[in-house]
Formats: C-alpha cells, sequence, structure tokens
C-alpha cells in the first residue's frame, strides 16, 4: 500500500514538471475577467482555479463516460497575475500518463457553455488558446425554404391569374357600352335622316297637279 502510494506521488511530481508552457499535451488558458464583467469583475484567486479544474473534472467526466476524474487530473502551471496559465489533464487509469490533447479538446468543446456560465463570461473572455470558439447554432426557420419559395410562385401565379380575369371583364364591359354607344349613335342618325326625308318638297308632283287642272 505505502508503495503505491510512494508510485503515486512519484508520478504526480513527474508529471508537474511535465506541464510547462508548450508542452505537447498542455492547452493555454486566458481569462478577461475585467473586460466581460467591468466594475463587477470578480478576484481570481487559489478557490476561483479550484472551480477552474473541477469545471474541467467534470467536462472529462462527460466525454470519457465511466472515468471519474477529478481536480486531482488537472494538472496547472505557468499561472500569472494577468489571469492566464497552462493545464494538463492526467490520466485516471494510469496516473503515469497524460490523457490525449485531442480528447481535451473535444471535452472542452463539448462542456464549452457550462464552462463558460460557471465564469460568467463567454469564449471571447474565456480563451482555450488553441481550441476555436463554439459556432452558434444555424438558424433554422420554422417554415422550409423550399415551402416559401413555393409560397411565393403560388402567390405570383394566382396575381397573375386574378389579374387576367379582371382584365377580360373590364374588356368586355369596355366592348359592350362602345356597341351601346354605336347603337345609340346610329338610331340618332338614322332619326335625323327621316325628319330630313320629310322636310323636302316634291316639285315633280306640284308640276303634275297644275297640268290636270287645265
Amino acid at each position: 500500500m505505502l508503495e503505491k502510494l510512494l508510485i503515486l506521488l512519484f508520478a504526480s511530481n513527474v508529471l508537474a514538471q511535465v506541464c510547462m508552457p508548450d508542452a505537447p499535451e498542455a492547452y493555454k488558458v486566458r481569462l478577461s475577467i475585467k473586460t466581460a464583467l467591468g466594475d463587477q469583475a470578480y478576484t481570481w484567486n487559489d478557490n476561483e482555479l479550484y472551480l477552474f479544474r473541477a469545471t474541467l473534472a467534470f467536462a472529462m467526466r462527460n466525454y470519457l463516460s465511466g472515468q471519474l476524474f477529478d481536480v486531482s487530473n488537472i494538472l496547472v502551471c505557468n499561472e500569472t497575475e494577468r489571469v492566464s496559465f497552462w493545464f494538463m489533464v492526467k490520466s485516471v487509469t494510469n496516473p503515469t500518463t497524460l490523457i490525449e490533447k485531442q480528447h481535451v479538446e473535444n471535452a472542452i468543446k463539448e462542456s464549452r457553455h457550462r464552462i463558460n456560465s460557471a465564469f460568467l463570461l463567454t469564449d471571447q473572455t474565456l480563451e482555450f488558446l488553441g481550441i476555436l470558439p463554439t459556432l452558434a447554432s444555424p438558424f433554422v426557420p420554422a417554415t422550409p425554404p423550399w415551402l416559401i419559395a413555393f409560397g411565393v410562385v403560388m402567390g405570383v401565379v394566382g396575381a397573375g391569374i386574378v389579374y387576367f380575369l379582371v382584365a377580360a371583364v373590364v374588356q368586355r364591359k369596355r366592348k359592350k357600352t362602345l356597341d351601346e354607344e354605336e347603337e345609340a349613335k346610329g338610331a340618332t342618325e338614322n332619326e335625323i335622316a327621316g325628319e330630313n326625308l320629310d322636310g323636302i318638297y316634291n316639285t315633280s308632283f306640284s308640276d303634275d297637279e297644275k297640268v290636270t287642272e287645265m
């Protein structure tokens, strides 16, 4: 039992010495608390660092289901006053080895919102250098685009049909009105012509009457 404890302590010391800037399995973290929160910014201290290690352990537990990570598995080094540091993740099953960088990155991406929320920060103010910020979910309209396009096309077709129907009705009314006006005009002209004929004196009949009397 004592031997196992000594081995674990030795392994932890070795890994702690391995944790350094730009180490193969290390990530740098930078927090901009003042920028994000202004006058309500909190002070970064050992308790905040413990919370960070706990949230990372939570993320690793979620990603590697069945492996019980805790704060002792999160190694931190090169902490600065401007709130930046490097960290590495130690394996649960084999304390002498480190978790591959890709697994750590995937775990952070999967729980990024929970990590940010713990510190009241965002992807821009809680930066994991080398890990791209999470992208917002693409907007999915409630109505499918094809249905919107179909509705627009049908609306245009419907408007065209209504236009032609209305135009046909208007044209018929105009034609009917013109026909009625033509008929009325023709009747008036005939009436005037008849009146003119009635008013003409036929001189041939007058001469015949005079000859008969003689």
